[in-house]
Order: C-alpha cells, then structure tokens, then sequence
C-alpha cells in the first residue's frame, strides 16, 4: 500500500503570521513544516502545543491539531495529550522563559519520565513577550529592563537540565542554519521517547544580536562544530580542526600539529547509553570549545506513555476487567436500597 506524501505546505493553515520582521521564530516555523513532510505524519494525526511567549504563537500558523495552553504548563498538557492519544505524535513549542522558569519543574519530569514528545525549546535568553526581561539562560551580569545593572544569578544550560533528568535525546541547531534546523527536528520526531530540540533563536526587539559569536558566516565555522553519529568531530573552514580526549576532558586540535592525525580525532556515538561524553558534548560553548550543533544524544529507553499502556493491559489480563465499573465492584461493596 503506497504511503501518502505530504509537502510543507501541508501543514500550514494559511493565517498571517505575527511575529516581528527578522524574527528568528519565522527559519524556525518554515523549518518544521518541511520537517514535518519529510517525517510524513498526518496533519490530522498531529498535534502542537505551547506554553505563553512569543514562540507559543506557533500552534496558530499549523494546519494540524494545536492547543495554546497556560504559562509554563505545556509540557504537563503535552503529556497528558499523548498518554490519552498514544496514536498521536505530539510536538511541544516552548521559550526558554515559558519552559524553564515557571515551567521548569514540568520540564524535568517530562525528560525524566521519557514521554513520547518532541519538544522544540526556543532559546533567545530574554523574555520577548513581555518585553526585554532577562530570562533564565541570560548570562550572569545581563543587563536588561528587570537587571538595569546586570542579573546576579547564574543561568540555566538547558543540555544540562536535560542530562540531570536523564534525558535519552538532545540535539540543537541554530535558526540560520536551516538544514541543520531541518535535520535535528526529523531525528526528534524519529525518536521514541522525549526528544529535546534546543533553538538558538534571535530576538531582533529586545536581544538582538546575541548569538552572534557563533552565527555570524566570518567565524560560525571555528565556533561551531556539526556532529554526525558515527562521524569525525571536524570543524573548522576546511575540517582542519578536531576534537580529542584530553585526559577525562575534551580539546580542539589542529589536525597535523602537535603530532596530532586524523586518527587521534574523537568519532561522534549519538546511541551510546553513557552520556559521560555527551554532556561534554552539549556543554561546550563556542568560546574555548566549538558549540555543538546537531543530534548529541539519542538512545532507546523505556517510553512512559508506552508503559503506562502495557501496564493497564497487564493488570486488565490478570484482573480480568473489562470496564471501570468492574473495576470498583470487584472489591467488597453493597447496595443501598
């Protein structure tokens, strides 16, 4: 039987998109479309859902099932969806604000519990909503209208949430590069469990520019480095640096100096259980290391929803229920006359 094939412009439904010009919400919107043709799920038999932001506007631009829920609570009516629509595949749209302040709690446990859930988490480092408030990926002494003389906390790394919860899929990409964007947003669909995308996305009204240390063409190929399972770590203009272990640590190298050859370069295992190496991996921050873009994490492991599901028939089996009803009357009871 032939499987149907879907174009990009399938899961668009026509509305105005109203997000500022330049913003970086829009690579980002395009993107999934073509992702979600290339995985080829039905529009019907998908599903996206936000939180509150800017980012949370992306359910309204998708001809497929959407649900705008409450500040911070997308991930809990996320996993509620898929557990009540197991047939479903269900993406999650969230900022870094909306997912890891006020809904940072339902976040890690989302990831702990490995909901079959794709989540797109937006990085801009600002609260662009509610305009210019400094979020919690801002960098230590970020100033912005609620820190007029920078904040005095340390942000949040969301590879590094995901790690401490024991996620099984991380990946990231940036919202010029396009392909990339494309290529991570597949393999989280692809994946069975919580799959976490993080966007580096640009905020032309209240943070401009501030990714620009790595997106900018002049040095985005030093800074950067695309990791490809079962691949080389090269990066570089010409893939003429690479990564090596360095005790328990990782070092970029220049290939043919320093007694240093292709064969002492690192060769990326997305699929390996430990996630010693990629936690390393994600950590990296484009400064002493490149940042690193790409699927950095993706393993197997038990699937909640899926669980729940051969847990209810197990008991069903044993119990012998057929109903809720039977259920309750199974157990010593009487009637009132």
């Amino acid at each position: 039987m032939e499987c149907t094939k879907y174009s990009a412009g399938d899961y668009k439904n026509g509305q105005s998109v109203r997000w500022c010009a330049g913003c970086g919400d829009h690579a980002i919107l395009n993107v999934l479309h073509k992702a979600m043709a290339e995985v080829g799920v039905a529009p019907h038999m998908t599903a996206v859902i936000s939180g509150i932001g800017c980012s949370s506007r992306l359910p309204y631009y998708m001809n497929t099932y959407g649900f705008h829920t409450i500040h911070g609570r997308a991930a809990a009516v996320a996993t509620g969806f898929k557990v009540a629509n197991p047939e479903m595949t269900v993406w999650q749209v969230s900022g870094d604000g909306d997912g890891l302040a006020i809904g940072g709690n339902h976040f890690i446990h989302a990831v702990r519990r490995n909901i079959d859930i794709n989540l797109l988490l937006f990085n801009n480092k600002i609260y662009g909503l509610t305009k210019g408030q400094y979020s919690p990926t801002s960098a230590r002494g970020f100033v912005s209208k609620s820190s007029p003389y920078g904040t005095t906390e340390d942000p949040f790394i969301p590879a590094e949430l995901v790690f401490g919860a024991r996620g099984n899929f991380f990946a990231r990409s940036i919202d010029v590069d396009l392909p990339t964007a494309q290529e991570v947003m597949v393999a989280a669909a692809r994946h069975k469990g919580t799959s976490v995308v993080e966007m580096l996305q640009n905020c032309v009204i209240f943070n401009n520019g501030i990714h620009n240390y790595i997106t900018d063409r002049e040095f985005r190929a030093e800074r950067t480095i695309h990791l490809r399972h079962g691949e080389k770590m090269l990066f570089g203009k010409d893939n003429t640096m690479g990564l090596v272990q360095d005790g328990f640590l990782l070092k970029a190298v220049e290939i043919g100096k320093e007694g240093y050859t292709i064969d002492d370069v690192l060769v990326h295992d997305a699929h390996t259980p430990s996630n010693f190496l990629h936690q390393q991996l994600a950590m990296m921050d484009g400064y002493s290391l490149p940042l690193a873009v790409g699927v950095i994490r993706d393993v197997d492991s038990p699937v909640y929803n899926e669980e729940v599901d051969r847990q209810v028939e197990e008991v069903r089996a044993k119990k012998g229920f057929s109903s809720l009803r039977d259920m309750i009357l199974a157990g010593e009871h009487w009637e009132v006359k």
